[in-house]
């Protein structure tokens, strides 16, 4: 705002349309398009954030449509993973570099383009690369929201546009599964794809004409640190595969993942060495000298395994014990999404109001109070036990995920806020991956060790084991089986190795507990404080 257009002394300014106030810095601001133009962001997030998930329940459909093999298939999640966090990091830089909205309609764009090339795949070797390309642009879609709901929102409106953010993060990849189930059984697997060309042109069209929240500054192109880039690209692929990979392949007992940690390790300190000694680092580490923002970041780390964690263990547990089908699946998922998404208003309030300290410590002890009833988990387990467990959870981890984003830039000048948002973004997307590693590795070794443990109990001697042996060799005798004898032997097998699942799962779950216990301890070390101002980005308003 210029200063002639300044109201002078004793001059009453002119009245203001009603979806125009004043900002921080005096300047009129329409509302109504900065919610436009921010409403067109979130939906972009929430289709990159829906696609990470949305294939999980066709992959057998898109196994048979491109002739891969089991091995195959699961890339299709993993490389797009692997390439949205490839480029999270980049996007603080970028953004800097052309300007908020010219950055992601380019982005929005390319994730069109790519979609429409991966739903028209004939190939694995094809899709992988187009899905490769297709994560790139979906991690460049998802930090810039956080980022510019702390910019270009006024103090006392940034809660309501992070607890936006929230539901989106977590009511995405809840309802993927549901929505890709049915968008396959109606059409094809192939609209799992094409679906987000008309919701990609409502999101370019929202974003170019309303989005003009702050402007590019070209210098930024003149060196750019290649070598940084090459580090840092090292450095996540090597991890991000470590950790999708390594419960797989037994961890260090498969040379590649041995070296590949190797690579991660020696390319991450180097990394980090040259983002704190070049002149122009691609990702300032500037906001980790704050102690909020580092503790928050344990926050949002530990929140991102409950998340991941919780919706990986779920689906898998009613998939192979308890043998439900995808839309029992995803029906049962569906009550942990709406539970979110339905409280996310009053939780705004409850944390706009309260201490953060206390809102983080709210959050993580329901989650750890809910997810630790699944460690009494047994095989009867459906969608009446779950029920009170998700939306438990579903409302601690809400408020955690809030909180905890929220203290990350309680005290961070406005001029760091997207270089904290693109750090963010990844930690919680990399807490995944490792709480994801994490638990998939106490699955195999429990299984394993409570297989050892039942074997053992279930001896000829042992009356109980004898005498339901007993029953199964009569049951299999009346059914007029051949060998009734071995039948009941490998029931009883079969059995015993369900209960020993049932139990790993019980143990991961309690994992899970233990680590949203601990983050209520370190949810107290944090400072009040209210966010710092700084000078808002260039035209923000």
């Amino acid at each position: 705002m210029s200063d002639d257009a300044q109201p002078r002394p004793g001059v009453t300014a002119p009245p203001q349309p009603a979806s125009t106030e004043l900002g921080a810095d005096g300047a009129a601001v329409n509302w109504t398009k900065v919610f436009l133009g921010f409403g067109g962001m979130i939906l972009g997030q929430f289709m990159a954030m829906l696609d990470i998930q949305i294939v999980a329940s066709s992959l057998v459909q898109i196994q048979a449509g491109i002739a891969a093999t089991n091995d195959e298939i699961s890339w299709v999640q993993t490389i797009y993973l692997l390439a949205e966090v490839v480029i999270m990091p980049l996007t603080a830089y970028l953004t800097k570099m052309w300007g908020t909205r010219a950055f992601y309609v380019t982005a929005s764009l390319c994730f069109i383009v790519t979609s429409v090339a991966t739903g028209l795949s004939t190939s694995v070797g094809m899709m992988i690369f187009t899905r490769a390309l297709q994560g790139l642009a979906a991690g460049a879609m998802i930090p810039p929201i956080f980022a510019t709901a702390m910019t270009v929102f006024p103090p006392e409106k940034r809660t309501l546009a992070n607890v936006i953010v929230g539901s989106i993060v977590t009511l995405a990849p809840t309802i993927g599964p549901t929505l890709g189930g049915h968008l396959t059984e109606l059409l094809s697997w192939r609209w799992l794809f094409f679906i987000n060309v008309p919701v990609g042109f409502v999101v370019v069209f929202l974003v170019s004409r309303y989005g003009g929240f702050d402007k590019g500054d070209p210098k930024l192109a003149k060196g750019i640190d290649w070598t940084g880039l090459v580090l840092m690209a090292v450095f996540l692929l090597s991890m991000q595969y470590v950790l999708e990979e390594g419960a797989r392949n037994s961890w260090f007992q498969d040379d590649a993942i041995l070296w590949l940690t190797v690579t991660a390790a020696l390319t991450g300190v180097a990394f980090v060495w040259r983002q704190l000694t070049y002149r122009q680092p691609i990702v300032s580490l500037r906001p980790f000298t704050d102690k909020n923002f580092t503790l928050g970041i344990l926050m949002v780390f530990v929140s991102g395994m409950s998340l991941f964690g919780g919706t990986f263990l779920l689906p898998l547990f009613l998939g192979q014990i308890r043998g439900y089908s995808s839309a029992q699946v995803g029906t049962t998922m569906l009550v942990s999404g709406l539970s979110m998404f339905l409280c996310a208003p009053t939780i705004g309030r409850f944390v706009r109001q309260a201490d953060p300290r206390w809102c983080l410590a709210v959050g993580f002890a329901l989650t750890a109070w809910s997810v630790g009833l699944a460690a009494r988990i047994t095989d009867q387990w459906g969608f009446g036990e779950f029920m009170t467990l998700q939306i438990v959870r579903g409302i601690g981890s809400m408020i955690a995920l809030i909180a905890s984003q929220q203290l990350t830039v309680s005290t961070l000048p406005v001029s760091q806020m997207k270089d904290a948002s693109g750090i963010l973004n990844l930690v919680r997307n990399v807490a995944g991956a490792i709480g994801l590693a994490a638990l998939s590795t106490i699955l195999t070794n429990r299984t394993a060790l409570h297989m050892t443990d039942i074997t053992s109990a279930a001896s000829v001697a042992n009356p109980a084991s004898r005498d339901m042996l007993d029953g199964l060799t009569a049951m299999m005798t009346e059914n007029g089986m051949a060998d009734p004898e071995g039948g009941a032997g490998k029931a009883m097998s079969f059995l015993m190795r369900k209960q020993a699942a049932t139990l790993s799962f019980g143990d991961a779950f309690l994992f899970l507990s233990l680590a949203s216990w601990g983050a209520v301890g370190l949810a107290f070390f944090a400072s009040p404080g209210k966010p710092q101002t700084g000078a808002q980005p260039q035209g923000a308003h």
